[in-house]
């Protein structure tokens, strides 16, 4: 549950907590043009819905201090869009329900501002390390998983002691979130383990493409996932659903061949309706039934490139 940890500490000094069961996004833009909030916890996938609401109702927020969480998983142009909808910079930390509050944070990404760089430094009350698979230190500015320890950690998940076990081997939780330690200190999110694409040999990771495509304001979501080849074993294939019929499978090659290595580049390019996108009860895209959907043939397209 995000947030629980400052939803309870309101509480316990008299403040108000509002929570919706499951994700709503008239009835959180109802709460919002209702009420004066400290902090709209917003989830990636969360926010276009809210935006689109808010526009097409033109409610105006009553007034907020902060909002969002998990910055590097929202497309930039939409952090901009959002903060400057509701009149509140974005709040870019990095953590999970499992950490408590979150290992690495930076503070704020100021309204109306398209971020550029959304690298964090370690908080102070955790250690984190990046390792390998082998659980061995990564070297500076190689991907690792992040490995934390703190006092906010959670101490298991309940009934499932081989998924505790393995989680917290070597006495420290692991992620399952990727991270480079720039030179600087700071540490830049690459993408979820299990997301991890082999693909001739190289690793490539979903988030680095998805990034490249969702910066285009004429897409309205996207999603790259696995495909197995038989010459490469996996290779990327992104999802796309578009806002405009101008956008094209070559002008988002483009930004990719910009932007991105030769072995990084998506090998499909496959235009969905936005609505045939599987999403969590918080908005998140379904991965693993993209996956599976596109390996059955069963993905509802508007175009194959």
């Amino acid at each position: 549950m995000a947030g629980i940890e400052e939803a309870l500490s309101t509480l316990l000094y008299g403040g108000h907590a509002m929570m919706l069961d499951g994700f709503d996004a008239a009835g959180l833009a109802g709460i919002v043009g209702a009420h004066r909030l400290g902090w709209l916890r917003l989830m990636p996938g969360m926010i276009g819905p809210l935006i689109s609401e808010m526009r097409e109702r033109r409610i105006t927020p009553r007034g907020m201090t902060l909002c969002g969480t998990m910055a590097d998983l929202v497309p930039a142009h939409q952090i901009s869009e959002v903060t400057a909808l509701l009149g509140a910079p974005y709040v870019n930390s990095f953590g999970s329900t499992e950490t408590g509050m979150a290992p690495c944070s930076i503070g704020l990404v100021p309204i109306g501002v398209v971020p550029s760089d959304l690298a964090k430094t370690q908080t102070s009350f955790c250690e984190l390390r990046l390792v390998d698979a082998e659980d061995g230190d990564v070297a500076e500015g190689e991907a690792g998983e992040a490995a934390v320890r703190g006092p906010t950690l959670f101490s298991g998940y309940w009934n499932a002691p081989d998924a505790t076990a393995h989680d917290f081997r070597g006495g420290w939780f692991h992620m399952g979130d990727m991270f480079r330690r720039r030179s600087d200190g700071k540490l830049q999110f690459v993408d979820r383990v299990k997301y991890l694409i082999k693909s001739g040999g190289e690793n490539v990771y979903p988030a680095e493409i998805e990034r490249v495509i969702l910066a285009d304001p004429r897409v309205a979501d996207a999603v790259v996932v696995r495909q197995s080849d038989p010459r490469w074993g996996e290779v990327p294939i992104a999802v796309v659903a578009r806002k405009s019929s101008d956008l094209d499978a070559e002008a988002l090659r483009q930004a990719c061949r910009a932007a991105l290595a030769g072995y990084k580049q998506p090998k499909g390019i496959r235009f969905v309706p936005l609505e045939a996108l599987p999403r969590s009860t918080t908005g998140k895209i379904q991965r693993h039934e993209v996956e599976r959907a596109l390996a059955q043939g069963l993905l509802p397209e508007e175009e194959t490139t």
